[in-house]
């Protein structure tokens, strides 16, 4: 079974463009558009892997990166953040609070796609469950 990615982004053009290219690259992909609607999902279904804007309208990313990395349940959940903010202070936060990687907007599908494809250490084929 391929690994599920949250993409969790209140930009609808941006969870789809993640969606299309992750989807073609053999991954599951469901979204969230606010924090408290990643936390949801996450407990609902469990993601391998999250991909974490920071700019969001309820729970910022650092918020939702930190409540996820308190819990025993969901700590070692790996969280890509995956952002407009291209300051080093949000990217040291980011990294501190336990993201993987940082990425920054407008991104490369093929940089996203690697980045993933490296994390999980190989490229997924199978279909995903409905």
């Amino acid at each position: 079974m391929s690994p599920l990615i949250l993409a969790v982004d209140d930009e609808q053009d941006a969870t789809d463009l993640v969606r299309f290219h992750l989807t073609r690259a053999g991954y599951c992909v469901e979204t969230a558009a606010t924090g408290r609607e990643a936390l949801v999902a996450v407990n609902n279904r469990r993601p391998d892997l999250i991909l974490l804007d920071l700019m969001l309208p309820d729970i910022d990313g650092f918020g939702v990166c930190e409540i996820l990395r308190r819990d025993p349940a969901t700590a070692t959940i790996p969280i890509v953040i995956l952002t407009a903010w291209t300051t080093p202070d949000a990217l040291n936060l980011g990294m501190e609070l336990g993201a993987l990687e940082y990425l920054t907007k407008p991104f490369s599908p093929r940089e996203l796609t690697g980045c993933i494809q490296r994390l999980f250490g190989r490229r997924q084929e199978t279909a995903c469950p409905n």
